[in-house]
């Protein structure tokens, strides 16, 4: 079944455009929803969790739509940006509300809470008032709090930020472990390089529209106006150079100290090329990388290189 199927979604805010004519399919896996703050994403994740209906088009999650029929909404876990909880409670109590209200009987709610607080790793917190947490562990609890009535789609809505490095780095592998249980996720962020480290399959949302979707390689391939570029250091680039200067793919050849940066219209064929050229010569090869390889290139030719803004 697909998780999320979207055909020509708008939302308007009155005069205000939350999303535009969003045509989206999510088989499953992870898929990291990316765009700067103010692009819509915190619209189009309220709207596959039910919370808000379209001014127009439609959205179905698993089969169903989840704005009008609660049992789709009970196979979904949403967390949101922004919470506010009862902070007198412990991370147990919380969590335990909530799974009852999420579907869980309420004779099962305590043994899920604790399942879920242990998965987020505040198994010796889990009896602490969430007053006193920390960042890192209100959203470790408030992420408890999403799993615990098992929801086949997770969606989570900048689910890292505040949280220091060591915590971020955990929360991660936690969340791909999820994943590689069976769940979909959808995380949101305006931060590349933690949609990097979750999934390379990604959607690219920028002023309401959905500008690319697939593999962050794949789309990279597609931006043919931008030459890719790859940084060859060696101890002798200028031979490096010459070797390729003569190809057709080879757009463009920039000297650095003891490097030199090829921009090509073919990567495939010209890390071939490369490659030939080091060993032929017997170049000592010291690094070769690719400035263009990752998100954050792919973002900053997709949006033109804005970002910025206030959240929706």
């Amino acid at each position: 079944m697909t998780a999320v199927r979207a055909e020509r979604v708008s939302k308007w805010y009155g005069h205000v455009l939350g999303v535009s004519d969003v045509t989206w399919t999510l088989p499953g896996g992870v898929v990291g929803l990316l765009g700067p703050n103010g692009a819509g994403k915190s619209t189009l994740m309220k709207l596959m969790a039910g919370l808000l209906r379209p001014s127009r088009g439609t959205i179905e999650v698993l089969g169903g739509q989840p704005f009008t029929d609660a049992r789709v909404r009970r196979r979904i876990g949403y967390s949101p940006e922004h919470e506010s909880t009862y902070d007198e409670l412990t991370a147990r109590e919380l969590v335990t509300v909530l799974a009852h209200l999420a579907g869980v009987p309420r004779a099962d709610a305590g043994a899920a809470a604790v399942r879920a607080l242990d998965a987020m790793g505040m198994t010796e917190a889990m009896d602490r008032r969430v007053r006193g947490f920390s960042k890192g562990m209100r959203q470790r609890t408030k992420l408890a709090a999403t799993l615990a009535h098992d929801p086949e789609l997770l969606i989570l809505d900048e689910p890292l930020t505040g949280v220091d490095p060591m915590a971020r780095i955990d929360i991660i592998e936690r969340i791909k472990k999820l994943a590689d249980g069976g769940k979909t996720v959808v995380v949101s962020s305006h931060v590349l390089y933690e949609i990097e480290a979750l999934t390379e399959d990604i959607v690219v949302i920028y002023r309401g529209q959905v500008l690319a979707e697939g593999n962050i390689y794949e789309i990279r391939k597609l931006i043919d106006q931008h030459p890719h570029r790859i940084r060859v250091e060696c101890d002798r680039p200028r031979e490096i150079a010459a070797a390729v200067a003569g190809a057709d793919h080879v757009a463009r050849l920039v000297m650095e100290r003891r490097a030199v940066v090829v921009e090509t219209r073919d990567p495939d064929r010209c890390y071939d090329d490369l490659a030939a050229a080091i060993v032929e010569r017997g170049i000592e090869l010291r690094a070769m990388t690719s400035p263009d390889n990752n998100l954050g290139a792919v973002f900053e030719y997709l949006t033109g290189g804005s970002a910025g803004g206030s959240d929706e």
